[in-house]
């Protein structure tokens, strides 16, 4: 089959790669020059695990190409892939639709012969209808449908959730398009992966509604966490007590300083706003958006209350600043809402990531940026381990403890165990447990 993904983006990159990788054809376009320029160099502008190897492979192969002509891209296509961005709109939190209709305008312009046109971003209710009007409206001999196909992908896991998925969600509203969509799928049969047909309409809700239901995990058990502390119970032990109830399962129910990421924020926001539109509001939806910002705020407390009350003239150092491990993705990251609040309150940060600092350097000012986590930690009065990258979970406690001025370490990810933390002598606090 031959595809063209629209956007080189995060979900575009991945989403290509592995389809050239199955064995089909794939040009990604993208408008930004910059962008394809270093793609045909070879060079990766976003970090996932394995991605760079993968792409390097299907173009040397011949299967995989970037471009910015997206007319000369769509001449012998199947399927184009709209996989471009729908941040939240400023103001009002809806989704900005707006590259999403550019593109289907564009297409519009170029179609040759049946083509199948799938909505890859993530957009809400009713997109695919307005992208079907788009087309027929600039080109009333166009021969195409249009298609949702939501994608699940795990930023530091696309790729395995891409071959491996849990399940692959195809929106359709002609069995001509189902045909098309189920052939490009049809290398995953292997791994029994269930494809559900659905409407439309159906698909595009489904994205939404599963983000916002692991937002609502999440956001359950930093509360859980919360009352953990005051009663003196231990939301590890809660978690796993819930979580092995098959009802509920495991994942997702991890305490820490809340979400972030290019999804759960504005993928929450954007579906309240739809529920308030179609006079359907969602009140725990609306909740979790609430509970989750002022997280973020009440970790940079705890920070604050584990130094002694105030931060004023200190340095605290952290460790992690992406939104979670395996990313380099800084969007709506819970570590800056935390650093903000400790600089507002006086101190100085010093701070480390693996991945994260180029992207950490466009949202986050004065701060001294460490080439490691024991330079980062060098001369801080605490620490504060804020995304649990592997290098951070076997950290040398005896060195860590002669760089601090004071040895008091604040784990939002409950990395350690706090009665080996208090027989090194720290002044360690955690999340949702007892820290002696």
């Amino acid at each position: 089959m031959h595809i063209t993904m629209i956007g080189a983006g995060y979900v575009g990159l991945v989403s290509g790669a592995c389809f050239a990788d199955f064995g089909h054809d794939v040009i990604c376009v993208d408008n930004n020059p910059a962008k394809i320029e270093a793609l045909n160099k070879g060079e990766i502008p976003i970090y996932e695990p394995g991605l760079s190897e993968l792409v390097l492979k299907n173009v040397r192969e011949g299967r995989l190409s970037f471009t910015t002509n997206l007319g000369e891209a769509v001449q012998e296509t199947n399927a184009a892939f709209i996989a471009v961005g729908t941040p939240s709109r400023r103001g009002d939190g809806h989704a900005d639709l707006s590259y999403v209709y550019a593109a289907a305008n564009e297409l519009a312009q170029n179609l040759k012969g049946y083509t199948v046109i799938v909505d890859k971003s993530t957009v809400p209710v009713g997109t695919g209808d307005e992208v079907e009007k788009i087309i027929r409206e600039t080109n009333p001999d166009a021969d195409f449908d249009v298609a949702s196909n939501p994608e699940f992908l795990r930023e530091g896991a696309a790729i395995s959730d891409f071959k491996r998925p849990d399940r692959i969600v195809i929106g359709v509203e002609t069995e001509r398009a189902a045909d098309v969509m189920r052939e490009i799928y049809r290398p995953l049969y292997l791994n029994q992966a269930p494809i559900l047909m659905t409407s439309r309409r159906t698909a595009e809700l489904t994205k939404y509604a599963a983000n916002a239901f692991l937002a609502t995990k999440i956001t359950f058990i930093n509360e859980m966490a919360d009352l953990c502390e005051k009663v003196g119970a231990n939301v590890q032990d809660v978690a796993r007590g819930i979580g092995l109830d098959n009802r509920i399962g495991s994942k997702f129910l991890h305490a820490g300083p809340g979400y972030g990421g290019s999804c759960f924020p504005k993928d929450t926001l954007a579906l309240i706003k739809t529920a308030q539109e179609y006079e359907a509001p969602s009140r725990i939806v609306e909740a979790v958006v609430e509970v989750n910002e002022s997280r973020k705020s009440a970790m940079a407390d705890k920070i604050i209350a584990a130094c002694g009350g105030s931060v004023k003239g200190k340095t605290i150092a952290l460790l992690g600043l992406t939104f979670k491990p395996n990313t380099d993705d800084m969007r709506d990251a819970p570590s800056i809402v935390i650093a903000q609040r400790l600089q507002q309150a006086g101190a100085t940060i010093k701070a480390y990531d693996p991945e994260g600092v180029e992207q950490a350097k466009q949202v986050l000012t004065n701060i001294d940026y460490a080439p490691d986590p024991y330079s980062c930690l060098e001369g801080a009065d605490a620490v504060a381990i804020i995304t649990e990258w592997d290098a951070f979970r076997a950290l040398d406690l005896k060195r860590v403890k002669t760089l601090l001025k004071s040895p008091t370490l604040i784990d939002l990810r409950n990395i350690y165990r706090p009665d080996e933390m208090q027989r090194q002598g720290f002044h360690y606090v955690s999340v949702g447990r007892s820290n002696s």
